[in-house]
């Protein structure tokens, strides 16, 4: 009697240990065999290049872990349009489960080098009025899908709060890169309103950092610059280190101030910026991202928009002699001082 029951004790033991090792094989086997998810990001501009870094964190959120289960290739470019071909090929090649991209001439280019691939595209930071880059924001078509710039209202905010800031001033320069898309939607809605509130748009295209420094020379030694203050507009020419670099040191020599987008070079800084938070708007893409590599097509998955963010330099305003409102700075979201 006491040898059966000592036996069947070793037999329960056994038994009981085959099926924990079962479990832990199936639960080893599982964690092997789970997909791993490859995803190509262009950061094609330095300027909002932490969105990658909202990206990452969000998808970390929804379950997605770094190396485990999901791996990024970064490439990082900086408004630089045969490095951005270069590189969407380059992820079609490798057969990326999807590509994240940004901002929305490499998004373009993204489009077209997936066509026909298959290969899904999310976008973000990426105007869409007028670019040909989605149907519409419901049904976005094909094989993308994204995170709307809101490009035309952030220009006339940009506008207005330079107005209010600096009342004075009756021509405002505008600089923007030479031939690029976005910027004839933002000068349609621009154009009117200055207009309108009496003040002369002194339109300045470019192709790149020197071009601007060879326009502002001359007027070094001008008594009249011909234009009170700078305006940037969203465009990717002034907010390169370069070109606001050359752009900040006319300003601070000729306290001109500048302002539209939150920038820094040295000693020199814009008054203001209105703009979409990048963390926030790297947060918002992931979802959409998670969506795709759950097997929903990204042509059927809604454009969502970016809320805009309005930072003040209260520190860069003073030096330039400006006294800003207490209205003003209770809507700004951000207070630099």
């Amino acid at each position: 009697m006491i040898r059966n029951k000592r036996t069947g004790f070793g037999l329960q033991a056994v038994l009981a240990s085959l099926l924990v090792a079962v479990i832990f094989l199936g639960g080893c086997t599982t964690t092997q065999n789970e997909k791993v998810y490859h995803v190509g990001v262009l950061s094609g501009l330095s300027f909002v290049a932490d969105i990658t870094d909202g990206l990452k964190a969000k998808m970390t959120e929804l379950g997605y872990t770094e190396g485990k289960n999901i791996v990024y290739d970064v490439q990082k470019m900086d408004f630089d349009m045969v490095a951005y071909r270069s590189a969407l090929n380059k992820f079609v090649d490798d057969k990326v489960d999807v590509i994240v991209v940004f901002p929305t001439e490499a998004s373009m280019e993204a489009k077209k080098a997936t066509e026909g691939t298959g290969t899904p595209v999310v976008f973000t930071f990426a105007l869409i009025e007028g670019m040909g880059l989605v149907d519409s924001i419901r049904e976005p078509g094909g094989n993308i899908t994204g995170v709307r710039y809101p490009g035309p209202d952030i220009v006339l905010k940009r506008f207005e709060i330079m107005h209010e800031m600096v009342p004075q001033a009756k021509r405002f320069l505008v600089p923007y890169q030479r031939g690029y898309p976005i910027v004839d939607p933002q000068l349609e809605a621009l154009r009117p309103a200055a207009e309108a509130a009496g003040i002369t748009l002194v339109e300045l295209p470019a192709s790149n950092a020197t071009e601007l420094q060879a326009y502002l020379d001359p007027r070094n030694k001008s008594a009249d610059a011909g234009f009170d203050a700078i305006l940037i507009i969203v465009e990717p020419l002034a907010v390169t280190p370069d070109a606001f670099g050359a752009l900040g040191k006319f300003a601070y020599e000729h306290k001109l101030p500048i302002g539209g987008a939150l920038m820094a070079a040295g000693d020199y800084k814009s008054i203001f910026g209105v703009n979409v938070n990048d963390i926030a708007v790297g947060r918002q893409t992931a979802p959409l991202v998670d969506k795709v590599l759950r097997g929903t097509p990204a042509g059927t998955i809604p454009v969502v928009s970016a809320d805009s963010y309005f930072q003040i330099n209260y520190k860069a305003a003073q030096a330039f002699g400006l006294n800003v409102s207490e209205g003003l700075l209770a809507r700004a979201d951000e207070i630099i001082r």
